[in-house]
């Protein structure tokens, strides 16, 4: 914690000052996601059919810019910026997919589109794997006890591949909902609030997650960014789709952690079992700070 912390601990309400963390930190690791959401919204707004540019195209650009802003300002590193490429690769993929098969649509005309996907989607997926990658060093998570993670690979795979299976043969969904919860049953999310550790289960997180994406696919919808098949203007986004982004967010999981394997305790863990770290040693200056540590309990 740095010197500022330490007295709003001692000023202030714990509970306020820890839950201003906890949603700022949120707002840092979703960062790309809410820049992106914010470009989705603006260029909509005053985006006009006669400029020269199509918004399609725009937003393309502007995702490009965001990218490599984060890489400049070391907001991620090369080393995630490369697991997140992949990640971004397998979702434009999945797109060709799922637009050709009419699951959605992507209605305004743009020239930097493959195969009538823009080429923007790509970094929405990106923006996934952004945020789990900086969550991961922001929050200070460990996960334990984790599965191998050759079982975490298996599971991502078998989900990528149920996404494209489906439109063919049996989609095997509830399957793969009962495989996450059996593989992750007793593995706990650890994060940090400033002084405090606290644990959450991964399904939870996980759905938890997949809630919000619900959000941003409405304001992708609402806009007119993309259209769902047989969805009206101003309609909502179904709740069947929590499913999809819930076991969408395993397949990102898996490809974030190729780098950060750090994260994944193979034995159970308690923060107690390491030396106390200041959460973000990046703002550390001068002598060492004496840090109070609370109990960790459950979320």
């Amino acid at each position: 914690m740095t010197k500022f912390d330490t007295w709003l601990l001692a000023h202030l309400p714990r509970g306020l000052v820890r839950l201003s963390a906890f949603l700022a930190l949120q707002a840092a690791a979703c960062l790309f996601a809410l820049s992106f959401l914010a470009a989705i919204l603006i260029t909509r707004a005053v985006w006009q059919p006669d400029w020269p540019i199509h918004r399609y195209d725009a937003l393309v650009l502007i995702a490009v810019g965001l990218q490599a802003l984060f890489i400049w300002t070391r907001l991620e590193t090369w080393e995630e910026a490369r697991v997140i490429l992949l990640f971004h690769l397998t979702g434009t993929a999945m797109e060709w997919l799922k637009v050709s098969a009419g699951s959605w649509s992507y209605p305004e005309p743009g020239v930097l589109k493959l195969f009538s996907v823009p080429l923007f989607t790509g970094f929405m997926y990106a923006s996934v794997g952004s945020y789990i990658a900086r969550a991961i060093r922001l929050f200070d998570i460990r996960l334990a006890p984790a599965p191998p993670y050759w079982t975490v690979a298996v599971l991502a795979a078998a989900i990528y591949v149920n996404f494209w299976s489906h439109h063919y043969v049996a989609d095997m969904r509830m399957a793969l909902f009962a495989a996450t919860v059996i593989l992750f049953a007793r593995t706990r999310l650890w994060f940090r609030t400033l002084d405090l550790w606290l644990w959450v289960p991964v399904p939870l997180v996980a759905l938890g997650a997949a809630l919000m994406l619900w959000g941003a696919e409405n304001i992708g919808t609402l806009t007119g960014t993309w259209r769902y098949a047989g969805q009206s203007g101003w309609q909502l986004v179904s709740l069947s789709k929590l499913g999809s982004w819930y076991l969408l967010l395993f397949v990102a999981f898996a490809t974030v952690t190729l780098v950060a394997r750090g994260a994944l305790r193979p034995t159970a863990w308690h923060p107690s079992d390491e030396p106390a770290q200041p959460q973000h040693p990046q703002r550390q200056r001068g002598k060492d700070q004496k840090v109070e540590h609370q109990p960790p309990r459950k979320a």
